[in-house]
């Protein structure tokens, strides 16, 4: 493990609330991109899937994220028409939603779970199959730094507008209880929930993130020591006078100021070892939440692997008790 401390002491990581400045225009920038994917949305498709799991129902999902685009997903559940909880979950940098029937753990818990694709990435450690159609100027290799210079362009404007139109298909679908959808994730996949609940005007029930990436970036861009935020501090390493409207652009996707506006029942999670995403970060998103009913758990010995399934096993119990079940 690369480190072997935390970022800062740990009851100062506790109390950290840093004073980040929405830009100007901050929700009428995403209430205007999500209802340009709304007004761009075509009906979401389900394909039943022949594959080894027998015990679930596991369905090819299709549905329509930013500007009408295509995404790709998976749907998992128990077998027969009963109304379920759903729990879609995001997936962490570089990975895609994988093979069918990779990920069976929340349908065998009892939930129908909804895994989300994530454009024009999938080739790093997990498959994908959603490309991202739209170009972007000259960048570090990576998603990090497309489009940086214009939140329009951004690349994280795109898939964040993907997580939240996930939520508004999951709650049409058939077998769902709408008003019981969770949304969880690892890494990228905290940040991609974090948006979700904060973008999509209270129909997120409850939100999980585990060890959230995209918090707090002006300080981590500049103190994480692991990829992916090292993207940006090479890129501007190199575009030296670009850091002003690289760092506008961040501030409409960090995760600490979209937490503001999220007051659905919030469970976290920490790795006080983490090189990858700081737990600063984490605290800092955390403690700008509005929910009444918040809590973080925190692995003192763990990095950016958190909690692992102990930690799932505990979300399970928090869930089932926010869900009656």
């Amino acid at each position: 493990m690369a480190v072997t401390f935390t970022d800062m002491p740990v009851d100062l990581l506790r109390a950290y609330r840093p004073s980040l400045v929405e830009p100007a225009g901050f929700d009428d920038f995403w209430s205007e991109t999500l209802a340009t994917a709304r007004d761009a949305a075509r009906p979401a498709s389900l394909t039943p899937v022949e594959a080894p799991v027998t015990a679930l129902s596991v369905h090819d999902l299709t549905f329509t994220g930013f500007a009408g685009d295509e995404i790709r997903g998976w749907v998992v559940r128990p077998h027969g028409d009963d109304v379920l909880p759903a729990v879609i979950e995001y997936i962490g940098y570089g990975g895609g939603r994988g093979l069918p029937g990779e990920k069976l753990s929340w349908a065998a818990a009892g939930y129908v779970h909804v895994i989300m694709d994530t454009r024009g990435q999938g080739s790093t450690w997990s498959t994908g199959d959603t490309p991202d159609p739209h170009g972007s100027a000259a960048a570090f290799p990576g998603v990090m730094t497309r489009g940086i210079l214009d939140p329009r362009d951004y690349y994280y404007r795109r898939l964040y507008t993907d997580a939240a139109r996930l939520v508004d298909v999951v709650r049409e679908l058939p077998g769902v209880d709408p008003s019981r959808v969770a949304v969880t994730g690892g890494s990228q996949g905290g940040a991609l929930s974090i948006a979700a609940a904060a973008l999509s005007g209270g129909a997120v029930a409850a939100v999980m993130p585990d060890v959230p990436f995209l918090c707090d970036i002006p300080n981590a861009i500049v103190r994480t020591p692991s990829a992916p935020f090292t993207e940006i501090t090479r890129y501007l390493a190199v575009h030296r006078d670009d850091a002003e409207r690289a760092l506008h652009t961040l501030s409409h996707i960090d995760g600490a100021i979209l937490a503001r506006r999220i007051s659905a029942p919030a469970y976290f999670s920490v790795g006080f070892m983490d090189d990858v995403v700081l737990p600063s970060g984490v605290f800092a998103a955390f403690h700008a939440l509005t929910s009444d009913d918040a809590a973080i758990e925190e692995y003192t010995y763990n990095g950016h692997e958190g909690g692992g399934h102990r930690h799932w096993m505990k979300q399970v119990a928090w869930l089932d008790a926010r869900f009656g079940r």
